[in-house]
């Protein structure tokens, strides 16, 4: 990977997560505020995966210019392992429902995939 992509990966993981961090916010006032169930503000955070891995995808399609689909599903992927990566650090460790966690990586690398196809 050239320099230029990395600091294209770079970029694009960091404006995915600057979104996220935003909407995370929001989705936290929402939860407050109305006293959201669980299920809803889980639907609400893999939105939020959807999202966020789409619009990096999407950049990364955009400055990467050839083999859009392929950088947008490395964004995916990458965006779930330092997502992944923090969750252990934070000492949660490995999840029980593994199950989940491969929906979350399917979720994350889908829409950084589809993100990079329609840049």
């Amino acid at each position: 990977m050239g320099r230029s992509k990395l600091n294209l990966t770079v970029r694009s993981l960091f404006v995915s997560y600057l979104l996220a961090a935003l909407l995370l916010a929001a989705l936290a006032f929402l939860l407050y505020r109305f006293h959201l169930e669980e299920r809803t503000v889980s639907l609400a955070v893999n939105g939020i995966y959807v999202l966020t891995c789409f619009l990096g995808g999407f950049l990364m399609g955009k400055g990467a210019r050839q083999r859009r689909f392929f950088w947008g599903l490395l964004l995916g992927c990458l965006y779930f392992a330092v997502l992944f990566a923090a969750s252990c650090l934070a000492g949660r460790g490995l999840p029980r429902d593994l199950g989940q966690l491969a929906g979350t990586l399917v979720l994350c690398a889908a829409s950084g995939c589809l993100g990079g196809m329609f840049s």
